[in-house]
C-alpha cells in the first residue's frame, strides 16, 4: 500500500481512524463494563475461564490475545525490518527506557504510593518489569507509528524477557531493598513460565504473520494483499481486544468491585507511570530527530506493559487470590483507557509538533475506507 499524501484532514483524529476505531473508548469501557459485572454477578465464572490455562494463562484469554495480535502481526512489512535494526538511536533508546529507566520507576513509584501495602506493592513492580509483547501493536497501530520499528522492538522485548525478568525480580524485590534497608519480597519466578509466556503470546502470532504476509503476497501479490485481504483481516484485532478485556475482568471482577478503595491506590502510581513514560519517549524521540512514526512507537512500547506475563507470573508466585495478582489486573484496568486516551494524544502531538510527518502506514488497524 503506497503512502498517501499527509493533508489537514488526515491529520485529524477524527478522519484518521475507522468507525470502529473512533469509538474505540467507548467499546473498552463497555467491554470492561461487561467483565465486572459478570464476574460480579455470575458464581463460578471466574473459576470457569480460568479451568484450562496455556501458560498459566486462561485459554479464553489466551485465544482471545492471538486473534488479537494475529491481524496486527499480519500487517508487518518483515522485509522492511533490516531498516529498524539499523537505526542505533532507536534501539539504544528503547532498551534503556524498557530496561533501565522504566523498570526503576515503577519501583520508586510503588514504594511510594504503596509503602504499607506489600502485596500491592510486588504486584506493582513485576507489572514493571513485564515489557510490552502485545497489546502495545493495537496502540502503534492506531496512533499510526511505525509498525515494522514495532514489530522489532517488541521482538527485542521478548527476548530480553526471557533472559533478564528473573534477575530483575530478584534485584527490585529483594537485593535493591536490602541495599535501602527496606523488606524485601520473594522472587522466585519460573523460567519456563516467562519462556512459555513469550512463545506463545509473541511467537505464535508472529509466525502466523509471517508466514500470511510471505504466502498471500507471493501468491496475489503486495497490493492484493494491502488492499484485498488486510482490511477485511483488520477488525479481528479489535474483536480479540474487546472479547479479551471482558473476560479478564469477569476473572477479577468480584476482587475489583469488592475492593474499590484498594484498586484506587494500586491505580494512582500506574496513572502517572503510563503518563510519564509515554511522555518520556515522545521527548526522547522529538529531540533525537526520530520523526514522528518512530518517536510515536518509542514511546508506546516503553509506556505499555505485558499484562498477561504479569498476570500469570504474579499467580504463579504468589497464588490467585493474592494482592500481587490483583495489581497485575488492576494493570490494564488502568493501562487500556490510559493508552487509548495517550493514542489521540500522539495524534494531536503529530499536528503540532510534525505537522508535515506523514504516517508511517496510512490504514488505520480496522483498515477500511472512511
Amino acid at each position: 500500500m503506497s503512502t498517501p499524501v499527509a493533508t489537514p484532514e488526515t491529520r485529524q483524529v477524527s478522519a484518521r481512524l475507522s468507525t470502529l476505531d473512533r469509538f474505540l473508548p467507548v467499546w473498552i469501557i463497555a467491554a470492561m463494563a461487561a467483565g465486572l459485572l459478570l464476574g460480579r454477578f455470575i458464581p463460578g465464572l471466574a473459576g470457569a475461564l480460568d479451568a484450562v490455562q496455556v501458560a498459566d494463562v486462561s485459554l479464553p484469554i489466551a485465544v482471545g490475545l492471538l486473534v488479537m495480535m494475529y491481524p496486527v502481526l499480519a500487517k508487518v512489512r518483515y522485509d522492511e525490518t533490516h531498516r529498524v535494526m539499523a537505526d542505533k538511536k532507536l534501539m539504544v533508546s528503547s532498551l534503556v527506557i524498557n530496561w533501565l529507566a522504566a523498570p526503576a520507576f515503577m519501583f520508586v513509584l510503588a514504594w511510594i504510593f504503596l509503602p504499607d501495602l506489600p502485596e500491592y506493592r510486588t504486584g506493582l513492580i513485576i507489572v514493571g518489569l513485564a515489557r510490552c509483547i502485545a497489546m502495545v501493536m493495537i496502540w502503534n497501530d492506531l496512533a499510526c507509528g511505525d509498525r515494522e520499528a514495532a514489530a522489532v522492538l517488541v521482538a527485542i522485548n521478548s527476548v530480553f524477557q526471557v533472559i533478564a525478568f528473573g534477575a530483575l525480580g530478584w534485584f527490585y524485590l529483594q537485593l535493591l531493598p536490602s541495599w535501602l534497608g527496606l523488606p524485601t519480597t520473594s522472587a522466585e519466578f519460573s523460567f519456563w513460565a516467562i519462556t512459555a509466556s513469550v512463545l506463545v503470546f509473541l511467537g505464535i502470532p508472529l509466525l502466523a504473520g509471517f508466514l500470511t504476509r510471505t504466502v498471500g503476497e507471493k501468491a496475489k501479490g503486495r497490493d492484493w494483499y494491502e488492499n484485498k485481504f488486510l482490511p477485511k483481516l483488520g477488525p479481528w484485532a479489535l474483536y480479540g481486544l474487546l472479547f479479551t478485556i471482558v473476560l479478564l475482568f469477569a476473572l477479577q471482577g468480584d476482587e475489583i468491585t469488592s475492593n474499590p478503595l484498594d484498586v484506587a491506590r494500586i491505580a494512582l502510581p500506574l496513572l502517572v507511570y503510563f503518563s510519564v513514560v509515554f511522555g518520556a519517549g515522545m521527548v526522547i524521540g522529538k529531540l533525537l530527530n526520530m520523526g514522528y512514526a518512530r518517536t510515536t512507537t518509542l514511546a508506546f512500547t516503553a509506556a505499555g506493559n505485558n499484562f498477561e506475563l504479569a498476570i500469570a507470573v504474579a499467580i504463579g508466585t504468589y497464588g490467585v487470590t493474592s494482592g500481587q495478582a490483583l495489581a497485575g489486573v488492576v494493570g490494564p484496568l488502568i493501562e487500556v483507557p490510559v493508552l487509548v486516551a495517550l493514542v489521540y494524544v500522539a495524534l494531536w502531538a503529530q499536528k503540532k509538533y510534525w505537522p508535515a510527518a506523514t504516517p508511517a502506514l496510512s490504514a488505520p488497524i480496522e483498515g477500511q475506507t472512511k
